[in-house]
């Protein structure tokens, strides 16, 4: 019964995180009053949206308000959009929607970074007050909120972008609103993809709120089994080798040889996948389980030929969203507005000067006046920059939403680099068009390289950290002793190369190991199940080991 009390009420000690058991309780709980309730179509959609705050709750606190705040002025927003005829009105609404959520998102995710930024620049020590916390204690003579720091809310950045597509989807006219403020709720806080994605888009998951609940046997098949595969790649390709040997390389790169630190970037690489679609297979399981469908947000990205085709690969949603919602509004790949010349003039000098390296901003100093040039000069040049602008700043804006750094930036700005010079380069490279294996092969090392290279700006705590880590990569690469470094944390090693090999494993193998564990009789099921839970259970850690994209 204290359990059940624990898992039921608030407390930061007991989340309902889909890799403890609280969470499977809670679920079970929840399910089977979902069975009793789904025929129901507004009852069930009211009784998710119950469950689904109550998660947010237990995930968050008190900023559960945020998100009601968030739904309540979206869901009315949308319905006046809907109902005005005049055009000008329905873009100040529109935009007044981008307006709320994005300030609401910039407010809680970058006050701190706005602030430090500013004082660097112009050598004031602002600090950041919680207005709205300062707000909240004024209606009582006790001070609940604290007043000096803001917390980021879980999950803030996926329900925004959530909410900003059902608004402009309405304007867009594909979708038409809903008409209960409980179904927009449900939408908005559906929980096994509230925290951590995937992103879902109005138009795909609104025609899905006024269904009747069906549950095929191929639902609860691929559910079940998405599920499973979830928990495999989260809490062993992830955890496991995260605290066994990353976290520690990455805590005090310079403790650590070269050889050692670049292992341990390999490492990330399986970590964040594993982490990042694990959750989203959890998620994408669970809400089959429940008759709806979530988009796919992962396909073999390590499997890419380049930087293009990797983000096309992963993080679907988002990057889809950002190509929908930003680049093609931006003008795309046909021009660069004026609007795109002046946010990616103020990103690149905001990167130069974090970086503050006089060797970096001299080169970027140097190519944006020769580009600046030339463009004037030929117009051929303005076209292909005027072509690449928006694809570089979304990819930037891209970096800034996974983090207030601008570390996040740059690495945003690097991936955006790599589409670049990958557009140019097949047009003259002589393996673009190769059948052979070895040119595929190439091309997959090549991409994964890269991609897992600038990552370090990815998983590096500060700018300081990277530099350490590039120091011991430069100075003390340390060979003779790698041998060693394998055999002390072979484990890790091991499970590393499984977890590499069965992501490289063909499409078709993975697609008929599904189709067996679909056909099999449930008691297989039944061992399959009790299997992967020993083994996790197994890897499992007392310490808490929360997503990565929960900062997100």
């Amino acid at each position: 019964m204290n359990r059940l009390k624990d898992i039921f009420t608030f407390s930061e000690e007991f989340p309902l995180i889909f890799t403890q058991i609280n969470f499977w309780i809670f679920f079970a709980v929840a399910y089977f009053i979902f069975a009793l309730l789904y025929k129901r179509i507004h009852l069930r959609n009211a009784y998710l949206l119950l469950i689904s705050l109550f998660f947010y709750y237990k995930t968050s606190g008190l900023f559960v308000g945020i998100l009601l705040f968030s739904t309540v002025s979206d869901f009315f927003i949308g319905k006046f959009i809907y109902n005005s005829t005049h055009e000008l009105k329905r873009k100040i609404l529109v935009t007044l929607s981008v307006c709320i959520n994005l300030l609401t998102l910039s407010y809680f995710k970058y006050a701190y970074f706005f602030t430090d930024s500013f004082n660097a620049l112009f050598h004031t020590d602002y600090e950041v007050v919680n207005w709205l916390a300062l707000w909240a204690n004024g209606f009582t003579d006790l001070s609940y909120f604290t007043v000096d720091a803001i917390i980021l809310p879980v999950g803030i950045s996926f329900y925004t972008f959530q909410t900003i597509s059902y608004s402009v989807d309405i304007y867009r006219s594909k979708i038409t609103p809903l008409n209960s403020i409980v179904d927009f709720g449900f939408y908005v806080s559906f929980f096994p993809q509230l925290v951590a994605g995937p992103i879902v888009r109005a138009e795909h998951f609104v025609p899905q709120i006024t269904r009747p609940t069906i549950v095929s046997k191929e639902d609860f098949n691929k559910g079940t089994f998405m599920i499973l595969k979830g928990l495999i790649k989260k809490m062993i390709f992830a955890d496991y080798i995260a605290m066994h040997f990353m976290d520690r390389v990455f805590d005090t790169p310079d403790m650590y040889s070269g050889f050692t630190n670049i292992m341990a970037l390999i490492g990330y690489s399986l970590q964040i996948y594993g982490d990042f679609s694990g959750y989203t297979d959890i998620a994408i399981g669970l809400a089959l389980l429940m008759g709806f469908q979530l988009p796919v947000n992962f396909n073999s990205p390590y499997k890419a030929i380049n930087c293009g085709d990797f983000w096309k690969r992963w993080h679907i949603s988002l990057s889809t969203w950002l190509r929908d919602y930003l680049y093609i509004p931006l003008g795309g790949n046909r021009k660069g507005t004026i609007a795109s010349f002046i946010i990616l003039s103020v990103l690149l000098i905001g990167v130069v000067f974090a970086l503050g390296d006089p060797i970096v901003t001299a080169v970027v100093a140097f190519v944006v006046l020769v580009l600046g040039v030339l463009a004037i000069r030929y117009k051929a040049v303005g076209k292909h920059i005027n072509a690449n602008i928006n694809l570089m700043l979304t990819m930037l804006i891209g970096g800034l939403w996974h983090g207030a750094s601008w570390k996040f930036v740059l690495w945003g700005g690097l991936n955006g680099l790599g589409i670049v010079v990958y557009k140019y380069w097949r047009k003259v490279s002589p393996y673009e068009n190769s059948t052979k294996w070895f040119s595929h092969f190439w091309k997959i090392f090549i991409t994964f390289s890269f991609i897992t290279y600038v990552r370090i700006y990815f998983r590096g705590e500060s700018m300081d950290h990277i530099s350490k880590w590039y120091h011991q990569i430069v100075t003390n690469m340390d060979f003779e002793n790698a041998l060693a470094v394998l055999v002390h944390y072979k484990i890790v090693f091991i499970i590393m190369i499984i977890g590499y090999v069965s992501h490289w494993l063909p499409q078709k193998f993975k697609d008929n190991l599904e189709s067996k564990y679909a056909t099999s009789p449930i008691y297989v099921k039944g061992i399959v199940a009790t299997l992967v839970s020993v083994l996790c259970y197994q890897a499992f850690s007392s310490d808490f080991q929360p997503f990565i994209y929960f900062q997100f």
